[in-house]
């Protein structure tokens, strides 16, 4: 598939990494202009782009950016992909840590996947969010294997959850449907699904235990 990666840090890196590696023909942006991500295509055969390029042709496009950038995304981010676009969200809201308070998260209720869709414009596919950066190179397992960790992913166009779900099983994880994006708060931050390291019944059974009210931690 032709994949943009919208975003060059920690996951952004290893998926561009792992995503070459499958085959995929794979475009990577991020703040600071393609001349600076040329290390990261010679290792990987990417191409680097910028941001307003990254989604051309594109049957996925992953947007892996602090959630205080989103707002500052180029317009038009996503004209020119491919018809029926899969867009993967992978973002976290950290109002205390990094991202400061975003009101319509704090007072509306606003998922952190369902505030980026607004700014977006497209429909997202919530995945990868809780998932640590190196477990992405070091820890993708064959279907069927004791050790393979399974990702929730939430999204309420079935098509594009679909596409991403097949693209995670390609990476070597398994996966939960977690509902859709205004469920999508069972992963957050401070959930116990977030960061967790287990198979398919643990991952249900952490969504199932998560709790609507957001930790001190993560509030602004």
């Amino acid at each position: 598939m032709k994949i943009g990666i919208i975003g060059a840090g920690n996951i952004g890196g290893n998926l561009t990494r792992r995503l070459t590696a499958l085959g995929h023909d794979v475009s990577v942006a991020n703040s600071r202009g393609p001349e600076t991500l040329e290390d990261l295509a010679r290792e990987t055969g990417a191409t680097p782009v910028r941001a307003e390029e990254a989604a051309r042709g594109a049957q996925v496009v992953v947007v892996t950016v602090p959630l205080k950038a989103v707002p500052d995304l180029p317009a038009g981010l996503l004209d020119g992909a491919a018809e029926g676009v899969a867009v993967i969200d992978t973002n976290n809201y950290y109002p205390q840590q990094r991202d400061g308070r975003i009101a319509a998260i704090e007072d509306e209720g606003l998922t952190e996947s369902r505030w980026t869709e607004r700014h977006l414009g497209h429909p997202v596919i919530k995945a990868f969010n809780g998932t640590y950066a190196q477990d992405i190179l070091d820890r993708g397992r064959p279907a069927g294997d004791p050790e393979r960790m399974a990702l929730p992913v939430a999204g309420d166009d079935e098509d594009a959850k679909r596409t991403v779900r097949d693209l995670i099983g390609e990476l070597g994880f398994d996966t939960v449907d977690a509902g859709g994006i205004d469920d999508s708060w069972r992963q957050q931050p401070g959930t116990p699904v977030y960061t967790l390291r287990a198979g398919t019944e643990a991952v249900l059974k952490a969504l199932a235990e998560a709790s609507p009210d957001r930790p001190a931690d993560f509030r602004g």
